[in-house]
């Protein structure tokens, strides 16, 4: 994430603001002396800009979770954040908000927002959940897609073995909800991959004063990816329903 400063367009303190072009006068429009209104024109790129800067920030946010930068249970101000990552509070709040929409956070009135604090509990029941899911459908997937689309999906499987083996905790999370999606989308079923997903990003949150993950257990982690292909390959359903099980369980994100 880059730290340096980003600037939203300022608003007039009154009156909606204008499109860039758009003539000053009621109903006007530059160079027509009909002076008849139009509609339909671009969006300001102020608009543009401002989601732009807010996903940026909550792409941040979202590794400084995984990372544990962000620690369970501390309680973490708008404007702190936004000096911190040169915004202003804006784009902090709102990325926030998304946050507390998925559980991540929770809003403090007049405090700012806490991070969640998860217990080994809470992780098996998304083990669990993700478990019911997925298991069905990776075993119909396995009867129904062939080898060739399988080995398509290696290079994403690989992605993982990297970013494990640099111990990048943040990185790896990514790839690993990357190589889930794409094995997901091979059912046809948007819905099933945004749930699944969403279960998975939880999953990736770390416990209450949880041991710093170890580069060996990303390793082992990314390694399954690699086995579940294997295994898809040579429609072997009782190893395809094991792995699969075992790495929810013991995933190290």
């Amino acid at each position: 994430m880059e730290q340096g400063r980003a600037r939203e367009a300022a608003v007039p303190p009154s009156g909606s603001p204008r499109v860039p072009g758009q003539a000053k006068g009621p109903g006007a429009r530059a160079g027509d002396p009909r002076g008849e209104h139009v509609h339909g024109g671009p969006p300001a790129s102020r608009s543009v800009h401002r989601h732009s800067v807010r996903g940026q920030i909550l792409a941040a946010l979202r590794t400084a979770l995984v990372d544990g930068e962000l620690a369970p249970g501390e309680v973490y101000s708008a404007p702190a954040l936004g000096e911190r990552f040169g915004v202003s509070a804006t784009p902090v709040r709102e990325a926030m908000q998304q946050l507390s929409l998925e559980g991540a956070v929770e809003v403090v009135p007049n405090r700012g927002f806490r991070v969640t604090e998860r217990s080994a509990r809470e992780l098996a029941e998304l083990a669990e959940v993700r478990a019911m899911i997925e298991v069905p459908v990776m075993l119909r997937l396995a009867r129904t897609v062939p080898a060739r689309r399988w080995a398509e999906l290696r290079p994403l499987a690989e992605a993982t073995i990297e970013a494990a083996a640099t111990g990048d905790r943040a990185g790896y999370a990514e790839r690993d909800r990357a190589f889930h999606r794409a094995v997901l989308a091979l059912a046809g079923n948007e819905q099933l991959v945004q749930v699944a997903d969403d279960l998975h990003r939880r999953a990736q949150w770390p416990l209450t004063a949880a041991p710093v993950t170890r580069r060996g257990d990303l390793v082992a982690d990314a390694a399954e990816h690699q086995a579940l292909l294997d295994a898809l390959c040579a429609q072997n359903l009782p190893v395809v329903q094991a792995l699969v099980r075992e790495h929810f369980t013991g995933s190290a994100l």
